[in-house]
């Protein structure tokens, strides 16, 4: 017999998270929030959530989000003030999503600073459209400053799907997995939820961000983590965010 009933939303509780540390809620310097106004916003949304701290995480790419040190500073100085004056009780952090490309391996071969977090924690992307060709290189770099890398969203990555073996290889070279919360609900597709899964029964994952941009993100997030779905397929995880804080 079917039923024609919803199944009954569950009160949103991500305090088992507590950190959030994949987002572009820094208001103006990427393709995320565009005014401090939206980055309060935002962050009471997520906070009203279970978010006590948020860990930003502009990207930096050459020719496209020219950022450094002191653009992601500035952009998160100004943050900091307008979530103090608002009263909100969470705490900021700025670190960078860096794109593996030659310019990247340059910035590290010329011991220029590199933004990190946690227990040198750093975050690292590919291209959607094909992988790094120096990201063995990359990844042998940072561990020998003493770096621990961890992969954004290694779920959207649709030239490894066929290939899980990839992701096998990258673990074995001492990469940290972080998928984000909206694959497991198919915000991106079915495929890359079903990747994100298999990724969670393979026992890779140890971060979960929000890879927070725009509104459409936070209202289908509002979504999701109102699902039983959501806490049945975490509850097992040894994450890590929570040692974030």
């Amino acid at each position: 017999m079917f039923s024609f009933f919803k199944p009954k939303p569950v009160d949103p509780n991500l305090s088992f998270l507590s950190v959030d540390m994949h987002s572009h809620l820094l208001p103006g310097i990427d393709d995320g929030i565009k005014t401090v106004e939206d980055t309060v916003i935002f962050m009471e949304q997520l906070h009203a959530l279970g978010y006590k701290k948020f860990i930003c995480t502009p990207h930096i790419l050459s020719g496209v989000h020219n950022n450094n040190p002191e653009t992601i500073g500035k952009a998160l100085a100004i943050a900091k003030e307008a979530v103090k004056n608002a009263g909100l009780p969470v705490t900021i952090e700025g670190a960078a999503e860096y794109m593996i490309d030659p310019e990247f391996e340059a910035i590290i071969d010329e011991g220029k600073q590199l933004l990190t977090f946690g227990k040198n924690y750093i975050l690292i992307e590919m291209s959607y459209v094909a992988s790094s060709p120096n990201m063995n290189e990359v990844i042998f770099k940072l561990q020998i400053k003493g770096l621990n890398p961890i992969l954004a969203h290694p779920e959207r990555y649709n030239y490894y799907h066929k290939n899980f073996k990839a992701y096998e290889d990258l673990k074995d070279r001492g990469l940290i997995f972080q998928v984000n919360l909206l694959s497991l609900s198919g915000y991106y597709g079915k495929e890359v939820k079903r990747t994100a899964e298999k990724l969670i029964e393979a026992g890779m994952v140890s971060l979960i961000g929000t890879d927070m941009h725009h509104q459409n993100h936070l209202n289908a997030t509002h979504q999701y983590v109102r699902t039983k779905e959501f806490y049945k397929l975490v509850e097992n995880l040894p994450l890590i965010n929570n040692t974030l804080l």
